[in-house]
């Protein structure tokens, strides 16, 4: 008993003492477990919500995707209009952070690479598969380099914007914020008023040159035809011509050399035959040729008319054409690397191939001071029209210089300013930025222009668009068939990537199905 008692009365306080160490040990560990918890909401960026301006929204004028955020903002003329989270490129196969346009839509694409994967809605920004488009969010970049909406916006948004739409992807936060500078195009009323006149006036005689130079062209080959047997005809008669007084110079000679009379007589008999025939020849050669002076004559006369005609069609057809793209928004890429200023404005010519065609004639060195420092890369946007002109905005996503100082050291040429400020519209847009054109850029996109000090895991992995040589549209680019082709260089693709291997499993709709996620293997493709 005592043995019992002793050892019950020195294990109490040790209980004791046990449970209060591990009551302190759970205090501490909750109370660390809460500032862990703490720090990693406090690290974790906001999640972003899909929203809608509390007012009537305008056309999509551009979007915006944070990549820091994964969020994705329309924007209007007047604001924001639409938001929505988004999941982009996944590390190895980041999204490109760039500049790039709309190129091309469609409602229910399917993958023609990657096990005909299901992309609603897309909405494409490069030709190596780049686009926006609804697919399941998990909260985080999950992507192989698109940029996936939630299902049912991406669905509103698609009918809602144009080819042409601005899409800018920043790695970080950005946003449009009004800005003013001299350099900024600002159009004149009077141009304005005239353009869509002008357009139609030049297109008329456009189209007038072009019946004429065709009706020019098939008179001077029914002319060509027509003289082609008089041609053949003097021919004959000059060759003969050329024989009878090769013989007679010949008999001159054998006369000269005669040395008896006989001899004499011989060549001299020979001399007055190739006289008789000599004479006969010329004179049939005089008539036919005054015979045929006239006919010959109205042939020329019309393959001149018909040379007249075609250029007076080309440059006809050159001015209807810059007449028409007055009336588009034009877009001005100036790249500190090239040192070069590039425009570009939609024909909206379809091709066949998917996407339209974009005109590229203008490209031209510019005056950049400072080149050797960097300028940053800043988006200038004509919002909508004011009293004074245009109403403009910009969007920075790359340090360098602010924004009024890039455009600053910018010298735009006069002569381009000349043609296409005086009608620059709402949606024109300025570019300014450190880096060349991607290859991607080509006949059938505005602009596309990658970030290259951020990761470009997305877009470098995948097949670059094909090499295109010659001129990418005969006629006019707008379906006039008047001679005039709009020239595209050469662009020289990426080398040929390595695709990764697709990581883990993914969730896709089929082809038809409702809104619902099966698990698959994850493609490629557009993701």
């Amino acid at each position: 008993m005592v043995i019992r008692y002793t050892t019950a009365q020195s294990t109490g306080p040790m209980r004791r003492r046990g449970t209060l160490a591990i009551v302190m040990l759970a205090t501490v560990a909750g109370l660390t477990a809460m500032t862990a918890s703490a720090g990693a909401r406090q690290a974790r960026p906001v999640q972003a919500v899909e929203a809608t301006a509390p007012r009537e929204a305008g056309d999509p004028i551009m979007a915006i995707v944070s990549i820091k955020s994964q969020q994705v903002t329309f924007y209007d003329a007047d604001g924001w209009i639409y938001r929505a989270p988004v999941s982009t490129g996944i590390k190895g196969r980041e999204t490109p952070a760039g500049v790039f346009a709309l190129i091309e839509k469609d409602k229910d694409h399917h993958s023609t690479l990657y096990d005909d994967a299901w992309m609603p809605n897309m909405q494409r920004i490069t030709w190596n598969g780049i686009a926006l488009h609804g697919g399941p969010l998990p909260g985080y970049a999950a992507s192989h380099g698109c940029v996936r909406m939630p299902y049912e916006f991406a669905e509103k948004l698609f009918d809602k914007t144009e080819i042409g739409m601005r899409v800018i992807i920043s790695p970080n936060d950005a946003a449009p914020t009004d800005f003013s500078h001299p350099a900024l195009f600002q159009p004149t009323r009077e141009a304005l008023a005239a353009a869509p006149a002008r357009a139609a006036k030049l297109s008329r005689e456009a189209e007038d040159a072009a019946r004429v130079a065709d009706d020019a062209k098939q008179a001077a080959a029914t002319a060509t035809r027509e003289t082609a047997s008089l041609t053949a005809s003097l021919r004959k008669l000059e060759q003969a011509k050329t024989r009878a007084d090769a013989d007679l110079a010949y008999t001159n000679k054998l006369l000269a050399a005669a040395k008896t009379d006989q001899a004499k007589a011989r060549a001299a008999d020979l001399q007055q035959k190739a006289t008789a025939k000599a004479s006969d020849a010329a004179t049939q050669l005089d008539t036919a040729k005054g015979d045929s002076k006239s006919k010959l004559d109205a042939a020329a006369a019309a393959k001149d008319a018909a040379k007249a005609a075609a250029t007076k069609k080309t440059e006809t057809a050159k001015a209807a054409t810059d007449a028409k793209l007055a009336l588009e928004p034009v877009s001005v890429y100036i790249s500190r690397a090239t040192q070069k200023l590039y425009v570009r404005r939609n024909t909206h010519k379809a091709w066949p191939d998917g996407g339209e065609v974009f005109d590229s004639s203008i490209e031209v060195p510019v005056t950049i001071r400072d080149p050797e420092q960097p300028i940053g890369t800043h988006v200038f946007t004509a919002m909508a029209r004011k009293d004074s002109g245009l109403r403009w905005s910009v969007v920075t996503i790359d340090s360098g210089d602010n924004a009024k100082d890039a455009l600053d050291r910018v010298t735009i040429p006069q002569d381009v300013l000349d043609r296409i400020a005086p009608t620059a519209l709402p949606r024109s847009s300025i570019i300014i930025s450190d880096e060349p054109l991607s290859s991607e850029t080509n006949y059938r996109t505005e602009f596309v222009a990658v970030l290259s000090n951020q990761p470009q895991g997305g877009f470098i992995t995948r097949k670059p668009t094909p090499r295109v040589d010659d001129a990418i549209a005969s006629n006019d680019g707008w379906g006039n068939n008047d001679g005039f082709s709009f020239f595209q260089r050469s662009w020289q693709p990426d080398p040929q990537p390595q695709f990764l291997p697709p990581p883990g499993y993914y969730y896709q709709r089929r082809r038809g199905g409702p809104y619902e996620q099966r698990q698959v293997q994850q493609p490629n493709g557009l993701w």
